[in-house]
């Protein structure tokens, strides 16, 4: 199955995502690592417990479903399953106002790229696609925004389109979709503030092929919500 199948009713992309690639740094990468990891992440928060790690896969396409309550999250989500952890860097599929400047240069150089939320480019997606074809581990936030009252807010849609596409476009790619609940002691993180990440046991795409895409991408966004939910409530 194409790209282009389930995205027939995309528009246009915005002309701002001139360059929808991404590449890894083989020297900033690991710089920023291991001063996030020893220096930044240790020194501004309080307590940081981590609990499922083992649940992220060592190998094979992955997609981390993460809550998202903070910029800080997508330095924290390196910190407990980058390549510390997992021996893996993290791609994240970013917001297209958020790679724009030095900030998107070091978003691009670190795995990212952009997406525009409201109109998603053909190629972005595409690459998104490729990436998991790769056996490349992808973040995307499924509530789209950050939410700070701690609570799961309605998915968007995208996630479960774009990796029943990803896993009917080959055989045995086999992607393993990882949901994570990110809690902060204060809805605003400051210096001091305890952070609580709880990462959830995989729910795997290949069980939601059988039928209608629209259908099983309804169903798996719908027990991505219930496996995020669970991990809130178990956290509160």
């Amino acid at each position: 199955m194409e790209i282009y199948t389930y995205q027939q009713t995309a528009t246009t992309a915005n002309t701002r995502i001139a360059d929808t690639t991404s590449r890894i740094s083989p020297w900033l990468s690991p710089l920023l690592y291991l001063l996030g990891r020893h220096l930044l992440l240790p020194l501004f928060f309080g307590k940081i417990d981590i609990t499922g790690q083992e649940n992220i896969p060592l190998n094979g396409p992955v997609i981390l479903a993460p809550t998202h309550r903070s910029r800080w999250d997508s330095l924290l989500l390196p910190y407990a399953g980058g390549r510390y952890v997992t021996g893996r860097d993290l791609r994240f599929m970013a917001s297209i106002d958020e790679c724009q400047g030095i900030q998107g240069w070091l978003i691009r150089s670190m795995g990212g790229f952009p997406v525009d939320p409201q109109r998603p480019a053909i190629a972005s997606l595409r690459h998104a696609v490729e990436l998991l074809q790769e056996g490349e581990i992808l973040v995307i936030y499924p509530e789209g925004d950050i939410y700070r009252d701690g609570q799961v807010h309605p998915l968007k849609p995208g996630i479960g389109r774009l990796s029943l596409t990803a896993e009917s476009s080959q055989s045995g790619v086999n992607i393993k979709i990882i949901p994570i609940n990110i809690k902060y002691s204060q809805p605003y993180p400051q210096w001091g503030t305890d952070v609580i990440i709880n990462i959830g046991n995989a729910l795997n795409v290949s069980d939601y092929t059988m039928g209608n895409l629209k259908r099983n991408a309804q169903k798996l966004t719908s027990d991505l919500a219930l496996a995020l939910q669970e991990l809130s409530n178990e956290e509160s």
